[in-house]
């Protein structure tokens, strides 16, 4: 039998996939959530959720992607690719994190300062976290980067 792949359009609809969602809302408490987590994952698997994680709590923070890097020991790439799923996923981080009020609480000044362009006749776009990084890795020569991500 040939190996299931899931697909953008389809992954929700497997019936393995349901099932380990299932599975994961009927762990009752912590210690059966650690339980089941280590039975179906690597260290290495754990490890990588695990600062992915702490990588989205520390984007929703506002801090730079380089000092993230840093702080989490994952790479600029890591750190990039949760950036995109904390700004354009399904949302898990966000709903997991309440990452929009976060977000908005540290970029209050970036809308004053929309506020007040609008209120002298310029509009500009609300800036994404995947532009903030853009800018930024530019200013601080990441941009081009070659780091492999770490497995």
């Amino acid at each position: 039998m040939a190996k299931r792949r899931f697909t953008d359009d389809s992954w929700r609809k497997e019936p393995w996939f349901k099932a380990l969602v299932a599975a994961f809302r009927s762990c009752g408490t912590d210690q059966d959530m650690e339980n089941f987590l280590r039975d179906i994952g690597t260290l290495s698997e754990l490890q990588a959720w695990s600062e992915r994680f702490e990588v989205a709590k520390q984007l929703a923070q506002g801090k730079k992607y380089r000092d993230i890097a840093v702080n989490t020991g994952a790479s600029t790439t890591t750190v990039t690719r949760v950036a995109k799923f904390l700004e354009n996923g399904e949302g898990g981080y966000r709903k997991v994190l309440n990452a929009h009020r976060h977000h908005r609480m540290v970029s209050s000044s970036q809308e004053q300062q929309q506020t007040e362009m609008k209120s002298s006749g310029e509009v500009k776009k609300p800036i994404s976290v995947l532009q903030k990084y853009l800018e930024r890795a530019t200013q601080d020569g990441v941009h081009g980067e070659s780091k492999t991500e770490k497995q």
